[in-house]
């Protein structure tokens, strides 16, 4: 079995062009013919996937609670998080450089992949294949979006230090990366000798993970 089998196993799907999962899996820094494509495909054919299914199961859901729900899933802490839990990682084909710094484990580099992979899927089997997998690999999450999940950690931090009478956090971008044009942010955050940092493809994603951080070290959870 090959490694792409395995990956093919754990997506539930078997490409008929295995060459698009293998594109699907290069990085920008590891050749020209890599994901670049296939995740601005996979970004949109995900995107109304996951609003098809929503739209299906939250009859009683407003626009804007659809949106929002949609927008907790397919965010890039939630594909990341996806992607890690079939290893996706392990399957990139990354630069030296990039490899040598973790890229394999880094949040934007997964859930851009993640994304390539689906936009393959959506070139090689169609859009009804995009949503068969996505629902195996979103799994509960589709069904289970909860109000702690609509309230980004940014919010969710500045409620807390607000009932506890504590100052507000201040957000600091310490490193940009990548490339010009699809650049990835990391920001600091601190509050009251507390400090988190995150990673984004902009400042405000960036600064949300920050915050999450930082909710993770004071032992606030999500609810």
């Amino acid at each position: 079995m090959t490694a792409t089998d395995d990956l093919e196993r754990k997506l539930g799907y078997a490409f008929d062009r295995p060459e698009l999962l293998t594109q699907a899996l290069t990085h920008r820094s590891a050749g020209m013919d890599n994901l670049e494509r296939l995740e601005f495909l996979g970004d949109a054919a995900l995107g109304y996937v996951v609003a098809r299914e929503l739209y299906g199961w939250a009859s009683d859901a407003q626009e804007e609670r659809l949106t929002l729900m949609r927008a907790s899933l397919v965010k890039g802490e939630t594909l990341a998080e996806v992607a890690r839990e079939i290893g996706l990682g392990g399957y990139l084909k990354l630069g030296e450089g990039e490899r040598k710094t973790g890229g394999a484990d880094r949040e934007s580099i997964l859930a851009d992949a993640l994304e390539a992979v689906f936009g393959a899927i959506a070139c090689d089997g169609g859009i009804e294949s995009v949503a068969e997998v996505a629902r195996r690999l979103l799994g509960g999450r589709l069904t289970n979006v909860g109000d702690s999940e609509l309230r980004d950690s940014k919010t969710r931090l500045q409620e807390h230090l607000q009932a506890n009478g504590l100052e507000l956090p201040e957000y600091v971008v310490v490193a940009t990366a990548g490339a010009d044009h699809a650049p990835v942010y990391t920001v600091e955050c601190t509050v009251q000798g507390a400090c988190g940092r995150g990673e984004g493809r902009s400042r405000r994603e960036a600064e949300k993970h920050a915050a999450s951080s930082v909710l993770d070290v004071l032992g606030v959870g999500a609810g």
